[in-house]
């Protein structure tokens, strides 16, 4: 027995003594840090995408973006939960699980309903790789699709037709562009053209979609466009340098007999908004009509959130009609917060309904139809409504996007202007 013990003191001499050194070990990190090369896939359709991930100094959780082209779409916190890293994505209800395995990830995209899952599609991603489709001086074309294109995109399922404007340029065989419809854009389409082929995609969370397409000699395409975790359509284009959509200040308009919009509705701290309240009294008014849940709307957003800091004091303003998947405000209400506070917005946002033909009608009695996520009302100091507009071209449409900010700001300039 006391031998024991001696060994005992003597084993814990040796240890406290430093006669064995342990150094310290940092953890490794689960995920590396850098860009990665992802897809998800539609049966044997791959739609790639590119991520940057970087670790975060807290050593638990990551900053990871989005890069389609000119963007950099920064998702939520992401973290880890068990083995798999996830990457929220809460404005649009859909997140990545995916399971770090040496340079690798493997998991699913999931799209949420109300954190319930209504579909899927697996995941992968791989360290270092920083291209879509082709590696660089994989692609060789002698085809170049700059330019405009007049489109159509036919639903097969139910044979509903979109009428669209293809814009993209090209430099080598890289492409970048985007689909203008009368309702909103594609968003920032990147891609390249191989071949007699042309490959394009583009991933924010929300929209997921893969365009392939066959370049015929007469110059013309034929091809298909896979959206989210189920849709499909088919789609022709020709070149068309005169290709425009209908005018967007014609389609959402006043119901005859009246001349104003009227409302009243809660934001998320239950205060109760219309435009009868001193705050809009006298000066123009901007109605976003929107939704949380809207990418197209983010892109409206991204301008008129910064737009009304620096031309509040003008005497201008500016409500976010909120349209949601649910009409409950416990679930649409902290949603509707977190694009508030992701975005910026420092103009009131409030819940106006659910997104379907009936409630818009119900909320918003004096128009014809609200046909688009965003529709931007434009009321005057007397608070006549002066100009509707359907839809949204974003940053990704290039010279549309453009003409749009050029075209906002004449309209505003004369509605600030006017006594």
């Amino acid at each position: 027995m006391r031998l024991l013990f001696s060994i005992g003191v003597l084993t814990f001499l040796i240890l406290s003594s430093g006669f064995f050194s342990y150094p310290e070990i940092e953890p490794v990190p689960p995920v590396k840090s850098g860009i990665w090369r992802a897809t998800l896939s539609r049966g044997a359709h791959k739609l790639p995408l590119i991520l940057d991930i970087s670790r975060n100094p807290d050593g638990k959780t990551y900053t990871v973006h989005i890069i389609n082209g000119a963007e950099k779409l920064r998702m939520d916190s992401t973290y880890f939960q068990n083995d798999s890293l996830v990457i929220p994505m809460q404005l649009f209800d859909s997140k990545i699980v995916a399971k770090p395995v040496d340079d690798r990830l493997t998991g699913t995209y999931y799209r949420l309903a109300n954190n319930v899952v209504v579909g899927a599609l697996p995941f992968e991603a791989e360290l270092g790789e920083n291209y879509k489709f082709f590696k660089k001086g994989q692609a060789k074309s002698g085809k170049n699709v700059s330019g405009k294109w007049a489109t159509t995109f036919k639903n097969e399922t139910t044979g509903d037709i979109t009428e669209a404007v293809g814009n993209f340029t090209q430099q080598g065989t890289d492409v970048q562009g985007s689909f203008l419809t009368p309702t909103g854009d594609y968003r920032f389409l990147t891609g390249s053209v191989n071949g007699d082929s042309l490959y394009l995609s583009t991933f924010d969370g929300s929209h997921a979609m893969l365009f392939k397409a066959a370049i015929l000699p007469d110059g013309s395409m034929n091809g298909g466009m896979w959206s989210g975790v189920k849709l499909f359509k088919t789609w022709t284009a020709k070149p068309d340098p005169q290709a425009k959509l209908p005018d967007a200040t014609k389609l959402t308009f006043l119901k005859p007999g009246f001349e104003s919009v009227d409302f009243s509705f809660a934001d998320p701290q239950g205060k109760t908004w219309s435009l009868k309240d001193p705050r809009f009294a006298g000066k123009p008014v901007i109605i976003q009509i929107m939704g949380s849940w809207c990418p197209n709307c983010m892109d409206e957003t991204n301008y008129l959130a910064p737009w009304y800091k620096k031309n509040k004091g003008r005497g201008v303003e500016i409500i976010g009609l909120a349209f949601e998947r649910s009409d409950k405000p416990e679930i649409s209400n902290p949603k509707i917060t977190r694009m508030v506070n992701r975005l910026g917005i420092e103009y009131p946002v409030v819940l106006a309904g659910i997104t379907n033909d009936a409630a818009t009608a119900k909320a918003l009695p004096m128009l014809n139809k609200v046909m688009s996520y965003p529709t931007t009302i434009f009321i005057d100091k007397k608070g006549k409504v002066r100009e509707i507009h359907t839809g949204f071209s974003g940053p990704g449409t290039g010279k549309y996007y453009d003409e749009f900010v050029a075209d906002f700001n004449s309209l505003m300039d004369k509605l600030i202007s006017e006594k």
